[in-house]
């Protein structure tokens, strides 16, 4: 635990707030002049017997439960970066989900130029896997250009999708579903994600897999067939990363190589020296 950096995160955030907002009164006579909500407020505005929130600030309080947390973060209107240093600086890893449903949603718009910019096929999307971004490389791995408006659902329920993923039954699905379970347990309440969820379900092909379970979370560094538009069969290397205001967006660069997979070797990792 960082009681330091937690107490400085909190106090800045509580002496934001005016008690006059939330039908507090401040008295005329001489007094308390502390600015924003005093830690008993906070704890009478998070329904919490008093000290609870004393307690948080000063460190004092080593696993604080989740609806706790919560019920601060959003009182005190903490960001995403915000909400997830929170739980850094208690100590207790993460944060199990994104603090408010709009949370990646939506990222920078410089982020259009970025991928703008790059020579390989590179798009971004949203928590929800619906595209925001990409450019002109990735327009080309499509028939006609044609791109998938949410790129989950391509990936497993379209036919054109099933057909451009090669070997899309042993090589995508099994990895894909996965990603997709682990987005439903970080954002249960997205309804984009509950019905993609349906749509497999309902799917004989996608059912099945999905019921085998598997832990593959994310494609990084993967490498998996595919049948480009315009360039034939080949293989394709993904990057992923995630723009750091959208917790769940994810940014994906396909590095495509036509041809056998035994015409090129894989990159080694990356390390310092």
């Amino acid at each position: 635990m960082n009681k330091k950096a937690l107490r400085h995160l909190l106090k800045e955030r509580r002496d934001l707030i005016q008690p006059e907002g939330h039908g507090f009164e401040r008295s005329a006579k001489q007094g308390r002049r502390a600015p924003g909500l005093s830690q008993h407020q906070v704890d009478q505005l998070c329904h919490r017997t008093l000290g609870t929130y004393r307690r948080l600030e000063s460190g004092s309080y080593p696993n604080p439960p989740a609806d706790l947390l919560r019920d601060v973060a959003t009182l005190f209107a903490l960001n995403e970066q915000e909400w997830v240093s929170l739980y850094r600086f208690i100590g207790i890893g993460d944060p199990p989900g994104p603090l408010t449903p709009l949370s990646g949603k939506e990222v920078p718009g410089v982020w259009q130029e970025a991928v703008d910019g790059m020579k390989h096929p590179a798009y971004v999307t949203d928590a929800s896997w619906e595209l925001l971004a990409h450019n002109e490389a990735f327009d080309r791995l499509f028939p006609h250009g044609r791109v998938p408006a949410n790129t989950m659902r391509w990936m497993l329920l379209e036919p054109d999708g099933r057909n451009t993923l090669t070997d899309w039954a042993t090589a995508w699905a099994p990895l894909v579903l996965p990603q997709l379970r682990a987005a439903l347990a970080a954002r249960p309440e997205d309804e984009t994600l509950k019905q993609l969820e349906k749509e497999v379900l309902a799917d004989p092909e996608c059912a099945p897999i999905w019921d085998a379970g598997g832990a593959h979370i994310h494609p990084d560094g993967d490498e998996r067939p595919l049948l480009h538009a315009q360039d034939g069969p080949g293989w394709v290397t993904m990057c992923a990363a995630q723009p750091m205001t959208a917790p769940g967006a994810r940014l994906i660069v396909l590095v495509f190589h036509p041809g056998e997979k035994r015409a090129h070797m894989r990159t080694p990792m990356l390390r310092a020296h």
